[in-house]
């Protein structure tokens, strides 16, 4: 039974404080479907504050008659969106702002009271421009949204409100102009209001960047709601200097550190601390490349015949595994219980994520027998749980979606017994070539959101916290069971990894694992911190007693893929 279905059939509401969270530039195909995982799933009360890119939504009642130009002439899109209200424009320069809460029945019980929420709703954007020196707002009667002097001869719209209710449960929300690009309603008869016209905060002579409307609206939330708000914000501020030197295609550093600065790359002088670090993270610290490592996070070697045996076989089939690509610590433990981890789609990735050493050169042709040969090796390796990752194959179609698809098939093929995880890249998002990975059932689907939000441009630039839960919220409607990986030690608070822990099981994650990040080389992110064993510990109390996961992997050698045939299999109980 989902989140929504047992409270709708007597349960009480969450008395969780509401996450905010601010989400930067977002499609609006990924807000979409993170909204409604956390409509479906999740018992907490969301707010989710972002931006899109051009785009225009038509509701369920649109007029398309109201749309007067083809959207890709002007370089927007077309979205068709089951909401309330009229065809509207969403843009950069707008602070859109979508409430996924539970809303009270009217005088008290039984069917939601549509028509209070919606005034909640204009109320909380009518106090924050009030607060942001813009008082003459106010409603229109018959006319939903927010409007500067509405009892004037001159009434113009700067918010308008757009809302779906069900089963006590609110999506969709408000788009309040800040500074778009006006011209973009003039392809429109904005929410169907022939001759009214639409305004802006920056059209009214208000000065107001987007953070000081968003941090002004987060006040004004518990007047409305009655909420206590727990907030967290991705990076503000996107810059190439925020980022790693790999990222910035600089190529790896030295794997030892050099210098007297631990945060400075020994051989160029360059900073490695990253802007975003200084400015927004406010990660002060690093460790130097060379600090000796607490014993906690040494392993012994057991490089036994088997291991060996294991080994020959893949340099047999030219595959490479992750286990020993990325020099797991876990690769005796893991092979010897009868799991491995293969790399399909190659070896290059088309990113640079600045904690990962993957090769980023110019990517090659897939390998069509690849297929084959990981099946073949399964059985040579008498694995009982395969799990097949990817390099991010943004130059390809589909985002190497169906060698995915085509590996599993393989394998379920040769070994039909054979449990399957995958972990999969983001594919941008495109839900035709997430479904050919979905149709293909693996019995785990995998996507890393790898850290919180406020460090996502620091650490996977091409990637964003978004994205990553509507892939997930995405895999979970389709039925599957899906799990995540958070790394920590790059600058993170463990209050921090809760809110991402909290945000993943809002959209129904079923399994998160939690590892300590080590850096690569003196280009690579540094580490801020080694995290203790218990603070491990208490990760996985937390997500498992509080939180209601099936399975946390959390220890400082914990990688995605470790312990993936018992936490699959616990997921499945």
């Amino acid at each position: 039974m989902t989140a929504t279905e047992t409270v709708a059939a007597g349960a009480s509401p969450t008395t969780a404080p509401l996450r905010v969270r601010w989400l930067g530039p977002v499609e609006y195909r990924d807000a979409l479907e993170v909204q409604r995982g956390l409509f479906r799933e999740s018992p907490d009360n969301h707010l989710l504050l972002l931006e899109h890119r051009p785009v225009y939504t038509a509701g369920v009642r649109t007029d398309m008659a109201n749309l007067l130009v083809d959207p890709a002439e002007v370089g927007a899109e077309l979205v068709k969106a089951d909401r309330g209200g009229d065809i509207t424009f969403h843009g950069p320069g707008q602070l859109v702002g979508y409430p996924v809460l539970w809303v009270p029945g009217k005088r008290g019980g039984g069917m939601a009271d549509t028509v209070a929420y919606v005034h909640t709703v204009e109320q909380l954007v009518i106090d924050t421009l009030a607060e942001l020196g813009l008082a003459n707002c106010g409603r229109l009667d018959g006319k939903p949204g927010v409007w500067v002097d509405p009892e004037s001869a001159d009434p113009r719209k700067i918010a308008a409100i757009g809302v779906r209710l069900s089963r006590g449960r609110s999506m969709h929300g408000f788009a309040l102009n800040v500074s778009p690009d006006m011209s973009f309603f003039d392809h429109i008869v904005p929410c169907g209001l022939t001759g009214m016209a639409v305004t802006s905060l920056a059209a009214e002579g208000i000065d107001a960047t987007m953070r000081e409307v968003v941090d002004t609206l987060v006040g004004c939330v518990p007047a409305s709601w009655g909420s206590e708000v727990e907030r967290a914000d991705v990076v503000w501020r996107h810059r190439a200097e925020d980022l790693s030197l790999f990222s910035q295609g600089k190529g790896p550093g030295e794997t030892s550190g050099t210098a007297k600065n631990p945060l400075v790359e020994p051989t160029t002088g360059t900073s490695v601390r990253l802007q975003s670090r200084r400015d927004e993270a406010g990660v002060t610290e690093g460790l130097q490349i060379s600090t000796r490592k607490p014993e906690w996070m040494r392993v012994k070697a057991e490089m036994g015949d088997d291991y060996r045996r294991l080994k020959g076989v893949m340099r047999d089939l030219d595959l490479v595994t992750v286990c020993e690509e990325a020099g797991c610590p876990n690769i005796y433990d893991c092979w010897s219980d009868g799991t491995a981890t293969f790399m399909i789609n190659g070896e290059r990735c088309t990113r640079a994520c600045g904690f990962c050493l993957v090769d980023t050169r110019k990517p090659e042709a897939p390998d069509p027998d690849e297929p084959a040969k990981v099946a073949e090796a399964v059985e040579r390796m008498n694995l009982d749980f395969a799990v097949l990752t990817t390099v991010a194959r943004d130059d390809l179609a589909d985002g190497g979606a169906s060698g995915f698809a085509a590996s599993i098939a393989a394998i379920r093929e040769r070994t039909p017994g054979v449990g399957v995880e995958v972990l999969i890249s983001d594919c941008k998002g495109d839900p035709e070539s997430l479904d050919i990975i979905f149709d293909a059932r693996p019995d785990v689907l995998n996507h890393n959101i790898e850290t919180v939000a406020r460090l996502q441009r620091m650490a996977r630039p091409a990637a964003s916290y978004a994205r990553s839960l509507a892939v997930l919220a995405r895999a979970k409607a389709a039925g599957l069971t899906t799990k995540s990986s958070i790394i920590v030690g790059m600058g993170e608070t463990n209050d921090e990894v809760r809110q991402t822990m909290a945000d993943l099981r809002g959209i129904g994650l079923d399994i998160v694992t939690i590892g300590q990040y080590l850096r690569p080389t003196s280009h690579h992110v540094p580490v801020a911190r080694w995290v203790t064993p218990d603070e491990f510990a208490e990760f996985k109390r937390i997500g498992e007693t509080e939180m209601g996961f099936s399975h946390v992997e959390s220890s400082p050698l914990t990688r995605s893929s470790y312990h993936a045939k018992a936490a699959a299999a616990s997921s499945q109980s």
